[in-house]
């Protein structure tokens, strides 16, 4: 099946899924630059937790950012499932550290349903909504939303 004949016939997307947790979730693949094993950071002083230091990925400086502390989602464990998503957004290039990845799912526009606004203890600014595949619950991330929202411009000082 060819993305591109699919994309322009039907407007489906395919997104790469991850696990943070017992949770799988969903972001653009077209915003995936690589996945990577992962690696040992440079840790980068008075940055937030989530942030975890920065690799110097082909002469690119990268900030990685662990997704489970973002989103305080389990344990912070790092196993041999453990990857790191590199993605290109807003002209940057970010590292994301989640427990896995599990596969692409290409999703037409009426699958997706839009994320409840629920109490204030979760924020869905950077949820681009929810999605069933296959009786599983695919979380929909905004990933453009999230790293270029006001918490994340700490990245560009971690770079």
């Amino acid at each position: 099946m060819e993305q591109g004949t699919v994309t322009a016939a039907s407007g489906t997307r395919e997104y790469l899924t991850f696990t943070l947790g017992s949770e799988e979730y969903g972001m653009d693949i077209l915003k995936v630059q690589e996945i990577r094993g992962y690696d040992a950071v440079t840790r980068i002083a008075n940055t937030p937790d989530f942030i975890k230091g920065v690799i110097n990925l082909r002469g690119v400086i990268v900030p990685i950012v662990d997704m489970r502390i973002k989103f305080s989602v389990g344990t912070v464990e790092y196993g041999p499932f453990t990857v790191v998503i590199i993605i290109n957004v807003l002209g940057r290039v970010v590292g994301m550290v989640v427990d896995g990845v599990s596969d692409v799912a290409a999703l037409a526009p009426e699958q997706i349903r839009p994320a409840p606004e629920l109490s204030s203890s979760l924020d869905t600014r950077y949820l681009a909504g929810l999605a069933t595949v296959e009786e599983r619950m695919l979380i929909l991330v905004d990933i453009e939303a999230l790293m270029g929202s006001a918490e994340m411009q700490l990245v560009d000082l971690a770079a």
